[in-house]
């Protein structure tokens, strides 16, 4: 065993020479760090290294794919990364710039049993990571990044002989092959394709064309400063945007992809931002026509309609609200041979004869686009509107330490449990049950409910509300949770709010 990391500072001698990484920057299912104040290349090299000891460690055979997003220093980063798992003796195919959905397909197309895929995902530019899994189609959870982290922080490597590099052209050919086969629509559909100039601005554009969209154009062009915004579905920032597009253009509908691709986002023919846990129970409704009795996953985060739709109950959906994040979701898909996981942030798990369960936003698209021409007398905007009406908040995220999340949401949860123990309620209503899977989802009688729980990537708590009753409720609902919330001092502002 080597000697753990000295302690290095940025603008020394040593950073140059010596791993820097912080150790907040292992999370539940993926690593985040901003680069390069909390990690520097020799940091990303360990970070390799660490990940091809764990490969060899686990029996894993020495292969994997690594590709990076476009924000301009993913491409040094990756090549770090890959200097430390060629150094494990692995053998690596580099298949260049790719959305994660394409790295997550490299491993079936390349029949590799790895992916290492460079991607701040969402976050802001300046952040860094990498999204890893040893088993097709997971990726790396607690429990592997725990040991991950403990390998590399402690200098635990073995290096050995017999590493390898390979680049592998093609991929993305392949991987739009796999996305669009022969469909073709047979209705007339335009779309605004939002890409928020990241890396899916060089893909979805090709994608929608190859099935016969036409297709508007909106920041497809890749920009790794991100000029508009910073490319997230979520965020009503880009929401807004594509609502006045679809208005501009007279667009069918809009769909927006985030900063590496794996997430989607939709706004109808009206301009109406429809969240995308809403998007996923339309998709539901039209997938369970075609495969009665299906099992859908939602997370925490999702409406209660998955388990109270009408439609879907008639259809026989079995509804199962688990963990937030994409690998827990993706775990959780295949454990229960569900067709469908759906996550309130875009990111979608198809499985089946619809998908391989990773989430991947190009998916998703092809997916709406067979809905609507399966659909050929409705617009996105009848669909919606055809579901129960319920009021939700956006995603909303008050700061709140790495160090100091989760021992505040230990709390936060703490007070909710004594509170439901003591017969109290939320907005006047009754809590009739206390969810605590991933934070605290308190249900209250007649439905409505409001979640809190610490994000997994960024120095966040995470809060939505829903009621199937009013908008004022909603407020309430928001306004009691957060009195809960705001007696912890170490939270902050909020990023935004209703």
């Amino acid at each position: 065993m080597k000697a753990p990391a000295p302690v290095v500072r940025p603008n020394t001698w040593e950073f140059l020479r010596d791993p820097m990484i912080a150790p907040t920057g292992f999370r539940e299912y993926d690593a985040r760090w901003q680069y390069p104040e909390a990690i520097n290349l020799p940091g990303m090299t360990a970070l390799g290294l660490g990940l091809g000891t764990q490969m060899m460690r686990r029996g894993i055979e020495p292969v994997i794919a690594v590709g990076n997003d476009y924000r301009d220093y993913s491409l040094s980063i990756k090549l770090a990364l890959i200097q430390g798992l060629m150094r494990a003796g692995i053998t690596v195919k580099d298949i260049g710039p790719a959305l994660s959905p394409m790295a997550y397909f490299s491993q079936f197309h390349l029949d590799v049993p790895a992916v290492a895929m460079v991607t701040a995902s969402h976050n802001p530019n300046g952040w860094t990571g990498v999204k890893m899994g040893f088993e097709r189609p997971l990726t790396h959870g607690p429990e592997e990044m725990a040991e991950l982290r403990d390998i590399v922080l402690s200098g635990d490597f073995e290096e050995q002989p017999g590493g390898a590099y390979e680049f592998v052209d093609g991929v993305l050919e392949a991987y739009l092959d796999d996305l669009v086969g022969d469909f073709r629509m047979t209705r007339k559909l335009k779309v605004v394709c939002a890409a928020g100039n990241g890396t899916a601005a060089h893909v979805a554009p090709q994608l929608f064309r190859r099935m016969g969209v036409e297709v508007v154009e909106s920041h497809c062009v890749p920009d790794y400063t991100f000029p508009n915004y910073n490319p997230n579905p979520e965020a009503l920032e880009m929401l807004h945007d594509m609502a006045d597009t679809v208005r501009a253009s007279g667009a069918d509908m809009a769909l927006g992809f985030d900063g590496d691709g794996d997430r989607c986002g939709v706004v109808d023919d009206e301009g109406e931002e429809i969240f995308a846990d809403k998007v996923g129970v339309i998709m539901a409704r039209d997938l369970s026509k075609i495969y009665p009795n299906a099992t859908f996953v939602a997370d925490v985060k999702s409406t209660g309609l998955f388990a109270s739709d009408p439609e879907l109950r008639a259809n026989g959906v079995t509804a199962d609200y688990w963990k937030t994040g994409h690998s827990h979701m993706k775990r959780r898909v295949k454990e229960l041979g569900a067709l469908a996981g759906f996550e309130k942030s875009g990111h979608y798990f198809l499985s089946g004869e619809i998908g391989r369960g990773y989430d991947c936003g190009m998916r998703v698209a092809v997916e709406i686009c067979k809905l609507m021409d399966r659909n050929p007398g409705k617009s996105m905007s009848d669909l919606r509107r055809a579901l129960p009406r319920t009021w939700a908040t956006p995603t909303m995220s008050p700061y709140c330490a790495d160090t100091e999340k989760y021992d505040v949401l230990a709390r936060i949860v703490s007070k909710l449990e004594a509170r439901a123990a003591e017969g109290g309620t939320l907005a006047g209503r009754a809590i009739a049950q206390l969810v605590t899977v991933n934070g605290a989802r308190v249900i209250l009688e007649n439905g409505a409910w409001g979640l809190v729980r610490a994000s997994s990537n960024t120095p966040n708590l995470v809060v939505v509300c829903e009621s199937p009753e009013s908008e004022d409720e909603m407020r309430q609902i928001f306004a009691d949770l957060d009195a809960v919330i705001r007696t912890e001092d170490a939270v902050g502002d909020y990023d935004q709010t209703i």
